[in-house]
């Protein structure tokens, strides 16, 4: 590839970022992307308003669950060391597995761990551990304080606990701490070299931080909480690295796990296995999941991705096997995603010709409203669907299980604990827009702003679906 049709993309990441920034309050932007063996980052902005400190394009964020792919890339690791295996029970090794149900972790295989479909209902549980027993006392409270949305297997949801579970199950057959294997096996032959494990690795180096914006200045400011707690490790809490380590991640995918280096990372078969479908709802609003790596169809073209939420600020990876292609990026608020979503959407047409079909192309009008109306509820989290004025209305409330849970996730959320009412608009039955949207914004990455309603039973749908994550008809 010519060296000129990268100076294009730099030149385009960066008026992009420039626009999008300066019209949204977003401080601060990184971006990398690496074709056909070249690669440049764009930095945009401020890492930090209160200090001023600069976006460079050295500076390092938080992965969030971009993690979750370094994760899950470890326990194939160890499945191709003979130490793990896939259809396994989980319980088998890691005996204190528990569930706040009688016998249902029994049933949760390794597998389900690492493809989200675990069931596991812990999505907002954050025990506050700090240190080298973190993991293990993620996983002794699950016993008391977390059950199953589902059979493991039977639904797919969007699961922190399963891949923290998973980090703990690393510790347990490696007799290795949790960062030091991410470090050690991933950092290290990846040639991530400017990555670190903790927010006090990471401050002896240029670091941003998360924003959120004051609803009332419209102005950006820094977070309270730079990490969440070290429970949340390999679900994303507190791995922090850079654009060129993330490049070098997703360009070890690219290559069938051998790093730029040419170190083996992980085996061929294994790194095959991750891109292979495990799970499909079949509903526009949550791609095929493979293992750690969420599968997005752009028409033809398949991209690789995950993104991660970090306390007022967003991170993505993508991978596009069939075109030699990794971007990744940084935003410092959580509106960042949108730019993010324009650049890889911009990247896939224009620079690689992928030919993006529309996903939503018109509204139903005559849609019965009428099994979706009812309270779901997940861990910690109430979300009420009703009829108004023939829309459906929902008011998500978090409920906290104590004073601990709500300061950590009041942090994380930027001071909120529930949401202004949403309007849907039906697409069909069982799919709903967020109402006032233009259709063609859900194209890309933000088709997980589309709601979906499943497993309809004596007309009242079981489960309703937003962002990948499933709560459970009350």
């Amino acid at each position: 590839m010519n060296n000129n049709a990268l100076h294009t993309v730099e030149a385009q990441i960066r008026d992009q970022a420039a626009v999008y920034c300066e019209s949204n309050h977003v401080p601060g932007f990184v971006a990398g992307v690496y074709h056909a063996g070249e690669q440049i980052v764009v930095a945009h902005g401020t890492a930090n308003v209160a200090t001023g400190a600069p976006m460079l394009e050295d500076t390092g964020f938080l992965f969030g669950s971009v993690t979750k792919v370094m994760t899950t890339t470890l326990v194939l690791r160890q499945v191709d060391r003979g130490l793990l295996d896939l259809d396994t029970p989980v319980v088998k090794y890691l005996p204190d597995f528990a569930l706040n149900s009688p016998g249902v972790a029994d049933k949760i295989l390794v597998r389900h761990l690492i493809s989200h479909t675990n069931g596991i209902d812990a999505d907002l549980y954050f025990p506050d551990a700090k240190g080298r027993d973190a993991l293990k006392t993620y996983v002794t409270g699950l016993a008391s304080n977390c059950g199953t949305l589902f059979e493991p297997g039977e639904q797919l949801s969007y699961s922190n606990g399963g891949m923290i579970v998973a980090g703990r199950l690393l510790e347990v057959v490696t007799g290795l701490p949790f960062p030091d294997l991410l470090a050690h096996e991933i950092y290290g032959p990846a040639g991530m070299e400017n990555s670190s494990t903790s927010a006090e690795q990471a401050i002896l180096r240029s670091t941003a931080v998360g924003h959120f914006l004051d609803p009332e200045t419209m102005t950006a400011k820094p977070t309270n909480m730079f990490t969440l707690p070290d429970t949340w490790g390999p679900a994303g809490g507190t791995p922090i690295g850079t654009v060129a380590d993330l490049l070098a991640f997703g360009r070890t995918h690219l290559a069938g796990g051998l790093s730029p280096s040419g170190t083996r990372v992980l085996s061929a078969e294994s790194t095959a296995l991750m891109r292979q479908v495990s799970y499909d709802m079949a509903s526009p609003n949550t791609p095929p999941i493979g293992l750690g790596w969420v599968l997005y169809p752009f028409g033809d073209t398949t991209v690789l991705a995950m993104s991660g939420a970090s306390p007022g600020g967003v991170s993505i990876l993508c991978v596009v096997p069939d075109h030699d292609l990794v971007f990744t990026a940084f935003g410092n608020t959580p509106g960042a995603i949108m730019l993010q979503d324009q650049i890889l959407q911009w990247l896939l047409r224009e620079h690689l010709g992928v030919q993006i079909p529309t996903l939503i192309t018109e509204l139903e009008q005559d849609v019965d409203l009428t099994p979706y109306v009812g309270t779901y509820r997940s861990n910690q989290l109430r979300i009420e669907v009703s009829i108004v004025e023939g829309q459906l209305e929902e008011r998500t409330t978090y409920e906290p299980a104590d004073e601990s849970q709500e300061r950590i996730f009041t942090e994380f959320a930027g001071g909120t604990t529930s949401a202004p009412p949403q309007r849907y608009v039906p697409i069909r039955p069982g799919l709903f827009a967020p109402a006032g949207y233009p259709l063609e914004m859900f194209d890309g990455y933000l088709r997980l702003l589309l709601v979906s309603y499943h497993d309809i039973r004596d007309d009242q749908a079981r489960f309703r679906n937003g962002g990948g994550r499933l709560t459970r008809r009350a």
